[in-house]
């Protein structure tokens, strides 16, 4: 079983700056990338970035050039640097990861972000 958990998110300024991250844990061999998820209130989620372990990253449109994605493979930590912050990255961010050939996300109740004009 592999868990993933979410921390920081919180409140900001449309031009501030916020920083998430999260934890894999459980008994896994290998870890291979790791993303985000967002999902904006009354829509579904969506994948807004997610980066291997050797440091190949893909960002949705909306994001690039704002949000930085990181991994410490060793910490089996991932943390997404949100800059320029804009009232349409407010929502619920979930973690996932690719661990031992599968995908796994957070279902749990993820990490809020709430962005004000």
């Amino acid at each position: 079983q592999v868990y993933l958990v979410e921390s920081g998110g919180g409140s900001a300024q449309a031009g501030g700056s916020l920083r998430l991250a999260c934890v894999a844990s459980g008994e896994f061999s290998r870890l291979k990338a790791m993303g985000w998820y967002h999902q904006a209130p009354g829509k579904q989620r969506e994948l807004v970035v997610n980066m291997t372990v050797d440091g190949v990253a893909d960002y949705v449109e909306s994001v690039r050039g704002r949000f930085t994605i990181s991994i410490d493979q060793d910490k089996k930590t991932e943390w997404l640097q949100m800059d320029s912050l804009k009232v349409e990255d407010t929502g619920v961010y979930f973690c996932t990861a690719e661990i031992d050939g599968m995908w796994w996300s957070s279902w749990g109740s993820g990490t809020q972000v709430t962005v004000s004009s």
